[in-house]
């Protein structure tokens, strides 16, 4: 910023003098406009920027898609077959009478992946696929177990995952977020998507919430409804200006220039994101491969295209929320419905990514925050499962994944993880490695500590890595 700049706003330096009453009053008053903004500098920003970083060695993924299966899929029922727990259907076990899978599995592909009938678009995909059979979470309540899955803590405020991976990586697009979740759940807030004590430029961007059509999904606050484009352009240069001409009189901030980067960001967004909203540029038969305009598959079909688009856009951790996965009760019927709307939109992003060369390095993660029992809960047709964190099933496709795989192992009845144990932190840790970063050097200094996703545990899930 020159000072020719400065002076077109009347903000040139003035030769010194006796300061009078008036003066000071003026200075004072700057003063404790210097206080309030240094507080303001502290609620929104840090010393965070979106500038893309090196990794600690090469990454196979740039880029993670997280399919979130709000509420916990049933493995049992879609992606771990349990023969025993099918020929003992109907026995009382401890808790209930034991139930077999609902639906009937198939072999798909040439790696032969035993998953359900109910998602054969998935099932297309066998041999990129990693089936992790045997993930364990800390907690059976939905609200803990998110949180856990979300931020590896199921108590503490801590950051997200997408807030770590942009803090470790940066964005390779400066006119969109490094983060980004759409249709997140109005049950928690922006505590699954939030930066906590990172700065406040990794925190997650929502776009609608589960409460919101897909059709109407945008950027919460983007727009200004008081000031024009113009006019917002002229303000925040203004303000850009009054930040160099304070500069020069004082020591520069990073806090105060996290908060502009923050402001400029949020005035590129108007530009940029409306052309990624809308899909009228995309070819037909797209559209109709994800679903879109259709009953049953719009919801989801919209979501897994924008988050293609974003993947394609240089964003670098996008979250897809689809909820309704909480069967407790009518399981044989609410699956049905619920693989219906999302198995189709799911197995076309898979192709659209791999078909535009996006896949191999774009890390897709599909889970829900834990499993179902093996028991039943209710009888007949009314008949579901309960929650299970001791063992269930999430895959993974893409980013240096080995496809057509399968890694560990529940009990004969589907229900405890006996084989490969992976915990929240393994997975993390993997998802990391896979992103080009060391779990254990990926660190931030706060209350006296360094914190990391992972805190004190995690390991790499070698096995799983092509």
């Amino acid at each position: 910023m020159t000072m020719e700049s400065i002076e077109s706003f009347g903000l040139a330096s003035q030769k010194p003098c006796v300061a009078s009453r008036r003066d000071w009053l003026r200075r004072t008053a700057l003063g404790f406009g210097s206080v309030a903004l240094a507080g303001l500098c502290a609620e929104h920003a840090s010393a965070g920027n979106l500038a893309a970083k090196p990794t600690h060695f090469a990454p196979r993924a740039k880029r993670v898609i997280f399919l979130f299966m709000q509420g916990g899929q049933s493995q049992m029922d879609l992606f771990d077959n349990k023969p025993e727990l099918n020929r003992r259907n109907g026995q009382d076990e401890n808790k209930g009478k034991l139930m077999g899978a609902t639906h009937a599995f198939e072999r798909y592909g040439q790696s032969g992946l035993e998953m359900s009938r109910l998602i054969p678009h998935l099932g297309r995909h066998a041999d990129d696929i990693c089936l992790l059979r045997s993930m364990v979470t800390d907690s059976n309540n939905h609200s803990n177990a998110m949180l856990c899955f979300h931020t590896g803590s199921q108590n503490f405020v801590r950051p997200s995952v997408g807030s770590w991976v942009v803090y470790g990586l940066g964005t390779e697009n400066d006119s969109l977020p490094g983060f980004i979740t759409i249709r997140p759940t109005r049950g928690h807030g922006s505590r699954v998507y939030s930066n906590a004590f990172l700065p406040a430029i990794y925190q997650g961007s929502a776009i609608g919430d589960s409460g919101v059509s897909a059709r109407e999904m945008t950027f919460r606050d983007l727009h200004n409804s008081h000031l024009s484009t113009s006019q917002q352009r002229q303000q925040l240069d203004l303000t850009r200006v009054l930040n160099e001409h304070f500069h020069q009189q004082t020591a520069a901030t990073s806090d105060m220039e996290g908060l502009i980067e923050s402001y400029e960001l949020a005035f590129r967004m108007q530009t940029e994101s409306p052309k990624l909203f809308d899909l009228s540029d995309e070819p037909q038969h797209v559209l109709d491969a994800y679903g879109v305009n259709q009953k049953e598959t719009d919801e989801v079909g919209r979501m897994c295209l924008l988050a293609r688009r974003f993947a394609e856009s240089g964003v670098r951790y996008i979250q897809v929320n689809h909820g309704g996965w909480d069967h407790h009760g009518s399981i044989v019927s609410g699956l049905e419905r619920s693989c219906q709307a999302a198995d189709q939109p799911i197995g076309a992003l898979l192709t659209d990514l791999k078909q535009r060369g996006l896949l191999e390095d774009t890390l897709v993660v599909s889970s829900g925050e834990f499993g179902r029992t093996a028991t039943a809960e209710g009888e007949g047709d009314k008949a579901g499962r309960g929650h299970n964190a001791a063992g269930f099933t999430l895959w993974m496709a893409g980013g240096g994944v080995r496809g057509g795989t399968i890694y560990g192992a529940t009990d004969d009845l589907g229900v405890k993880a006996v084989e490969g144990r992976a915990h929240i932190h393994d997975l993390n840790a993997t998802l990391l490695h896979l992103l080009g970063l060391d779990h254990q050097r990926l660190t931030y200094p706060y209350a006296g500590r360094d914190f990391r996703l992972t805190d004190v545990y995690g390991r790499v899930l070698h096995d799983i890595v092509s």
